[in-house]
């Protein structure tokens, strides 16, 4: 019998946001497969789990899925965790949970935190209808890509990290037009911030600081009118 490949969410930052099931998963099973080890073990540690833990990230993916899934086919159970929230969301938790689906071994989803949906849900911005696209791609394809969202009418959610932020609303401002954005940073953390505008608004308030921590960009889709 085929072992299971459990996906684990684990906290965006604070670390109370986990459930019971996914702690009990990570002290049952034979291995976790960690995006990275520091992040996975300064949770276990706070939690006083104990278990084997295997780098799996986009340097070393492709070389780790053969030896996961020999493990897998020999029956043990293997979690998988992304540096933070839920794995196979922009990382590359996904390549690991296609070749166990091929190889028909079972993967069984233990839900839990994401920064998409978390930020989604506090941002005002309409839920009814929305689309995530991650990271854009940092150069060939970005004003591609963005084109194709111009004319999306629910939310659309991108990752962004601070020091791109900046030409990120400029290009949406180009492509778009000056639309209602919400910016989510830090979230779950101490410093949580949700910074709500028209995007040339917050362009200008980009000019006197500095953000930190990975972001959040959320997009009003065109149907959105305004909150009056």
């Amino acid at each position: 019998m085929a072992g299971t490949l459990y996906i684990v969410s684990t906290p965006i930052g604070n670390l109370e946001d986990i459930t019971l099931r996914a702690l009990r998963i990570l002290k049952e099973v034979d291995l976790i497969c960690a995006e990275d080890t520091r992040t996975t073990r300064k949770l276990l540690n706070h939690y006083q789990i104990k278990n084997n833990l295997l780098s799996c990230h986009s340097y070393n993916v492709k070389q780790r899925i053969p030896q996961v899934l020999t493990r897998l086919q020999q029956g043990q159970q293997v979690a998988l965790v992304s540096e933070a929230g839920t794995p196979g969301i922009s990382d590359p938790g996904h390549a690991l949970v296609m070749a166990a689906i091929r190889e028909q071994i079972p993967v069984v989803p233990i839900p839990g935190p994401s920064a998409a949906i978390a930020a989604l849900v506090a941002s005002g911005l309409p839920t009814d209808r929305f689309v995530f696209e991650g990271f854009l791609p940092r150069k060939k394809g970005r004003q591609t890509k963005l084109q194709q969202l111009k004319d999306e009418p629910g939310t659309i959610i991108l990752y962004e990290s601070p020091h791109r932020i900046r030409k990120t609303i400029e290009d949406i401002v180009n492509i778009f037009g000056n639309r209602y954005i919400v910016l989510a940073r830090e979230l779950t953390k101490r410093f949580e911030e949700f910074i709500r505008g028209y995007a040339s608004d917050i362009l200008q308030l980009l000019e006197e600081r500095d953000l930190k921590g990975e972001i959040v960009l959320l997009v009003a889709g065109t149907k959105f009118k305004s909150f009056t």
